[in-house]
């Protein structure tokens, strides 16, 4: 028994040793640094965690910079990074991967014969598996990380025992457990993981995320527009909020409304179109709220901006006829 545990044990720290026998030094983070606004303390423990060979789940809202964080740490530590895109139609064969059928009718079943999926590529690769959504795939997929996680290795029918590459790490990404379409992580799978906890950023990253991808915008009208967006997630009409990338379609979009129509992205009108837009497919009414979403985008707009009307008064944008429609 003591020979079989200090096995495993050599096993994981062979899989592992390239992360672990990495020293992080300051340009690394510095490097992480300039692609993700903000999130040091987050980029803080997860350089630590995999530094440490342990691997990670980031929980969090939708767009918060999961995703992002994930590929800069992945670039800065020159590592490989393998994605998955968690959904229900995730099987354990299009994780791990199958057999080519027709070579199998022809050649039986030959190493060569099987199509690596995301799982054995990363594991063969000695990368990191990124699973973004990962309350979102079913529980028998989720049971083949199991021993990938304890072990480092994977056993397949007819092909047999892959061991992980040094450097292979699992890190997902998920959702709160009351979103849409998410369902709770077995004990199973939290126990072989680190968790990490990433909230909406502060209003003043925010900002500084919606001017790096709207450069040419005023930075004080992204201030606003971040502004309107932090309030759909608080207004008591709305049960979800829109994220930050509501407010940078905001100004994307508006940018281009405003060439189109020869105005300024400052416009009170060119932004509030905007707005509608960008917002309104992202935010959801609580049950029972019988008035529009765009109607609680217009009255958060109008707190924001209070912009004057045209004959000097401050007076409220509304949106355009045929705009007001949407109840859910």
């Amino acid at each position: 028994m003591m020979a079989t545990t200090t096995c495993a044990q050599e096993k994981i720290s062979a899989a592992f040793s390239s992360i672990a026998e990495m020293v992080l030094p300051k340009n690394i983070l510095s490097a992480i640094q300039e692609q993700v606004v903000g999130r040091h303390r987050e980029i803080e423990l997860t350089l630590a965690a995999l530094t440490a060979r342990r691997h990670i789940v980031l929980e969090g809202p939708p767009g918060t910079g999961k995703s992002t964080l994930l590929r800069a740490i992945a670039q800065a530590m020159k590592v490989g990074f393998v994605f998955v895109e968690g959904n229900a139609e995730l099987t354990p064969a299009r994780l791990a991967g199958t057999f080519d059928p027709a070579r199998v009718l022809n050649e039986g079943y030959v190493a060569d014969a099987f199509l690596d999926g995301p799982l054995v590529e990363a594991m063969r690769a000695g990368s990191l598996l990124y699973i973004e959504e990962i309350n979102r795939i079913p529980e028998e997929t989720l049971n083949v990380l199991i021993t990938v996680m304890s072990e480092g290795e994977i056993t397949i029918p007819r092909l047999g025992r892959i061991l992980a590459e040094p450097g292979f790490q699992m890190i997902a990404a998920m959702n709160p457990f009351d979103s849409v379409g998410t369902a709770r992580i077995s004990s199973a799978v939290y126990d072989r993981m680190c968790r990490i906890a990433v909230a909406y950023q502060s209003a003043e990253d925010e900002t500084n995320i919606v001017h790096r991808a709207s450069p040419i915008s005023n930075k004080q009208w992204c201030a606003q527009v971040v502004n309107v967006v932090r309030y759909t997630r608080e207004h008591s009409d709305l049960r979800t909020g829109s994220s930050v990338r509501g407010a940078i379609d905001t100004a994307l979009v508006a940018q281009s409304l405003a060439e189109l129509r020869g105005q300024s992205t400052e416009t009170s009108q060119v932004g509030l179109d905007a707005a509608l837009t960008s917002l309104s497919g992202r935010v959801k009414l609580r049950e029972g709220v019988m008035r529009s979403v765009e109607d609680v985008i217009c009255e958060i707009w109008n707190t924001v901006f209070s912009t004057p009307s045209e004959n000097g008064d401050m007076g409220k944008v509304t949106a355009p006829t045929g705009a007001m429609n949407s109840h859910s």
